[in-house]
Order: C-alpha cells, then sequence, then structure tokens
C-alpha cells in the first residue's frame, strides 16, 4: 500500500475526476452521433406496450424537445458505453489505499462490476420496462389517449437504466468491501433488516405504484445482496484467513 499525503489524495482525485470527464465526453460525441439510434431503441418497450392502446402515441411538446431530449439521452448512454473506461480510472484511483494482497484479490471484480452493470442495464431494458408499461398503461379509467411526452420518456428511461447499472453493482461493492475489512458476514447479517427495508424503498422510488412491478425489481435485488453475503463468507473471510496465516 502506497502512503499518500492528503495534497496527494486531493491531487490524484482532482486527476481522476478529469480523466472521467475525458472519457465520458469522448462517448457523449459517439453516443450522440449514434442518438436516433439510441432513442429508437429506448423507444421499442413503450411502442411495444403501446400496440395493445390504439389511442396512445408518443408527442414532443416544445420546438426544442427533439434536440434536447437527444443530447440528454447522449449523455447518459455516454455513462453506459464508457463504463469499462470509467470502471478502470476508479480502480486506479482506489488502488494506491489498498495492500498487495487485496490488490490482488479486487482486481478481478473490475470485470465482475462491469458485467454487473450490462446486467442491470438489461433487466432494466427487457423485463422492468416491459412490466412497468403494461401495468401503467392498463391502470385506471379506461378509454382515454395515452399522450406521453418524447422528452420526457427519454430522459427518464436513460437514468433508469443507468441506476439499475448501478444497483446491480451491490455484490461487487460487498466484496471490495469485504477485502478492505470495511464489512464482515457478521456486520452484513446483523444489517440485513435494515438492507432489505433499503432495497424496498428504492424498489418503490424506481417503479410505479404497484406492488408487483416493485417486488419485480425489490426480490432481484434482494437475491443480490445474498449472493454478496454469499461471496463474502465464503470467498472473501478464507482468502483473508490464508493471508494472515
Amino acid at each position: 500500500m502506497k502512503e499518500m499525503s492528503l495534497t496527494e489524495h486531493l491531487e490524484e482525485l482532482r486527476t481522476t475526476v478529469i480523466r472521467v470527464v475525458i472519457v465520458i465526453l469522448g462517448s457523449f460525441v459517439l453516443a450522440y452521433s449514434f442518438g436516433e439510434y439510441i432513442a429508437e431503441a429506448l423507444l421499442t418497450p413503450l411502442r411495444n406496450a403501446l400496440e395493445n392502446d390504439p389511442s396512445g402515441k408518443v408527442v414532443y411538446l416544445g420546438l426544442l424537445d427533439k434536440v434536447l431530449s437527444q443530447l440528454q439521452v447522449a449523455f447518459w448512454s455516454s455513462i453506459i458505453i464508457s463504463s469499462p473506461l470509467w470502471f478502470y480510472e476508479v480502480w486506479r484511483f482506489v488502488k494506491p489505499g489498498l495492500y498487495d494482497h487485496e490488490i490482488k484479490a479486487v482486481r478481478p471484480f473490475i470485470c465482475v462490476g462491469f458485467v454487473l452493470f450490462l446486467l442491470g442495464v438489461a433487466f432494466g431494458y427487457f423485463l422492468v420496462f416491459p412490466l412497468t408499461f403494461d401495468i401503467l398503461l392498463s391502470f385506471g379509467v379506461k378509454n382515454v389517449e395515452a399522450t406521453i411526452s418524447l422528452k420526457e420518456y427519454l430522459v427518464l428511461s436513460s437514468k433508469v437504466l443507468v441506476l439499475l447499472g448501478l444497483l446491480f453493482q451491490l455484490p461487487n461493492a460487498m466484496l471490495i468491501l469485504g477485502f478492505m475489512g470495511i464489512v464482515t458476514k457478521q456486520s452484513l447479517r446483523n444489517m440485513r433488516g435494515y438492507i432489505y427495508v433499503g432495497l424496498a424503498v428504492a424498489s418503490a422510488v424506481l417503479t410505479p405504484p404497484d406492488p408487483m412491478t416493485m417486488m419485480a425489481l425489490w426480490f432481484p435485488m434482494v437475491l443480490l445482496f445474498e449472493l454478496g453475503l454469499l461471496a463474502v463468507a465464503g470467498i472473501v473471510h478464507p482468502y483473508l484467513a490464508r493471508q494472515h496465516s
């Protein structure tokens, strides 16, 4: 582990932030050039749900809505596209604070984190979106026209996909914190009830006011937590015991 002063830590943080911003800006330019295709992909689950409601349609309400929505979609898409690079930059920032045996243990989970991020995005796009749209469009009074704002939908759907990608980092974050000695299997078990409640709150915020949709998100998040707990107990503790024996 490399010893660094507070000034050196702040300087390294500044450098990391600058690199991440450059990476995201480069990805933003790429995402904006394909903005039309990305927007069409995001609209597909909604349009599939609207097939059961012939009166429903997606509209833009302001003269600049198409431009502004494409800019924001490009920004959120750039975070997804550049995730391997900014994952690496975060790793570079954290690495000096770890011992050699912790570096060897944590390094593989950077790749795991990227895979989990993509799984979270895929989970939102292929499961949460279709289920949510079907429930929302069939909820309440019938025989009314669904007029959906293009800008609001594209921005909201992009944010939700990125947030789900981050939420799926839960087992990976638990493993890294375990290797750093911040959490143990005992502390995680003691906090299980509070974590379940926190995940339920997050699921309620991310989904419409419908118990079925909330459970569709909450249950996988609980499974991810339990998977992380098993990994801490089965991987972290034996590894650290061998290092200190």
